[in-house]
């Protein structure tokens, strides 16, 4: 199973880490951390680097961090690039983490990342896009 370390500014990652817990339960190989204001980059690295001794990278390893460009987003990309199997997916948010979590097993690495970079376009929407869908259902379902 893919482990994963989610990662963002102030209290996200934990903050994701909770409604995932609440809506799936207790997930195996996941690690929440934090980027409070008072922490410092050599921090988070340490922090990172306890969390990749703790975690089983025998399947590989996914970061989800929540900013392009942000220092969990550097972090991870730097240690990502240290070994073969390590991804870094930004910009993520609560839906495509709880259907990438249900559908890592088995995943490498790579075709995680493929997966959810497909969920994260599908699952950004709109209610005007939805009821659109819906109408459009309906319509097709009625025929004449």
């Amino acid at each position: 199973m893919l482990s994963i370390i989610l990662s963002g500014h102030g209290g996200f990652a934990s903050g994701l880490e909770q409604a995932m817990k609440q809506i799936l339960g207790e997930q195996p190989q996941i690690v929440a951390i934090d980027f409070p204001e008072s922490s410092s980059t050599a921090l988070l690295t340490s922090q990172f680097e306890q969390a990749l001794a703790m975690l089983d990278e025998s399947e590989g390893l996914v970061f989800l961090t929540d900013l392009l460009g942000g220092t969990p987003f550097r972090v991870a990309s730097t240690l990502a690039m240290q070994q073969p199997g390590r991804e870094v997916i930004t910009g993520i948010n609560l839906q495509l983490l709880l259907e990438m979590v249900l559908e890592r097993e088995g995943l490498s690495s790579k075709e995680f990342r493929l997966m959810a970079l497909e969920c994260g376009h599908r699952g950004l929407t709109s209610l005007v896009d939805e009821l659109g869908r819906h109408r459009a259902t309906e319509t097709a379902e009625e025929g004449i």
